[in-house]
């Protein structure tokens, strides 16, 4: 990608009185930092702001590249947004990695899901036929070829199914990428408040009170957005914290490889996963609960040790590495709020457990709406981040 030098542009837009900035993103999480790559490609100079890049949900995130197995019943909307994410990750990755000259970790493996008992399997055949009505390609396969194509998978595994175009990508590793190609334009500093001449968003206030003018603001933090002032009310009032833990997994040299591709599992209803990172890691995940309680429980770690094990026999001599809670951004249908909300303001936010995958998408289309171009007719409906409007109270 060509670097275009926007610091002269900058400097003669101050010295005239216009802003100091191009486009001011605010949040460096993965979303806001492929974002901000995708405008600088599109020629627009960017400004990232965050005071802890990638601290929130994207540390923590597994990186599932799972257009298929993220199907769900009754949320039709979704199915086209990750399908086509999941179409334009690979040629993402392999852009970021050129760009940066850094390893992304996007391999193209297929994911097993696994069923942890006769239910379960029931669950999964009948999803497969929805998916494949989709026109996802899903096979059912009995527990006995789950365990030639995964000798790791134990008793507990009842049936699987195969996804042969799910991946994964490792999100520390790509964020740090984008870290590195997009250099000084990060700035770590707590972005206070939007500020305004008029109805106009003309930049930001930060914590310090220094303000930075810019001619067009991205909100991309995430839950952060409700601490925001200025922030649209409709959009932070959409936004739910929903909390998980993730582990962390050390396979030893004697056990390696553990596994060559990611097992999801549904285990007695419950969700969980275990994708093997190259390093000899494995990322076990991930619980789900609204409950406001931000840190690392006992009792989700538990539940996730006991359902891995389950499928995963040899999980019990894997080394504890890492514990980490981090708190996913919801909206009331789980699908992300992307667009422009206002003049020289817009959005990106209320991704769910779908950052990850929807990356390669929300880039591009939260870009589309920094740069005013025509919102996709394909998505538009599913990611306005208007259709949650702020109830008022009305007077007799």
């Amino acid at each position: 990608m060509t670097m275009v030098d926007h610091a002269a542009t900058s400097r003669t837009a101050a010295a005239a009185g216009g802003p100091d900035h191009d486009v001011i993103v605010v949040g460096a999480g993965i979303i806001g930092l492929a974002t901000a790559r995708e405008l600088l490609r599109r020629g627009r100079g960017v400004t990232v702001v965050d005071p802890d890049p990638v601290s929130g949900a994207s540390r923590a995130a597994a990186g599932m590249l799972a257009p298929v197995a993220e199907v769900v019943w009754d949320q039709p909307a979704l199915y086209p947004l990750m399908v086509e994410s999941g179409r334009r990750w690979p040629g993402l990755a392999a852009a970021v990695a050129a760009e940066s000259g850094r390893e992304v970790g996007y391999l193209a493996n297929a994911t097993l899901v696994c069923a942890g008992d006769a239910a379960d399997r029931r669950h999964l055949t009948e999803l497969a036929g929805l998916q494949r009505d989709l026109g996802m390609a899903a096979e059912p396969i009995p527990a006995a070829e789950a365990r030639r194509r995964e000798p790791a998978l134990g008793p507990g595994c009842v049936g699987a199914v195969h996804l042969p175009g799910d991946h994964q990508v490792d999100p520390r590793r790509f964020c740090a990428a984008l870290l590195e190609l997009l250099g000084p334009r990060v700035r770590r500093a707590r972005v206070a408040g939007v500020t305004f001449a008029g109805d106009r968003a003309t930049g930001v206030r930060l914590a310090d009170g220094t303000e930075l003018r810019g001619a067009e603001v991205l909100l991309a933090a995430g839950l952060g957005i409700g601490d925001i002032a200025g922030a649209p009310p409709e959009v932070a009032a959409a936004l739910r914290p929903v909390h998980g833990e993730v582990l962390r997994l050390q396979v030893p040299e004697r056990l390696r490889p553990l596994l060559t591709r990611t097992i999801r599992g549904v285990v007695h209803g419950r969700p969980v996963y275990l994708v093997p990172r190259a390093d000899g890691t494995v990322v076990l995940g991930a619980t789900s609960r609204e409950d406001a309680l931000p840190g690392v429980l006992a009792g989700g770690v538990e539940q996730l040790l006991r359902d891995a094990r389950r499928l995963v026999p040899a999980v019990a001599e894997l080394e504890l590495v890492e514990t980490i809670a981090r708190a996913r951004p919801g909206s009331p249908d789980d699908a992300p709020l992307i667009g422009r909300i206002g003049p020289g303001l817009s959005v990106s936010a209320g991704y769910f457990r779908h950052g990850i995958l929807l990356t390669a998408l929300g880039a591009a289309l939260g870009a589309d709406a920094v740069t005013g171009a025509p919102p996709d007719p394909r998505f538009a409906a599913a990611i306005d981040p208007t259709r949650f409007p702020t109830r008022r109270n009305e007077t007799p």
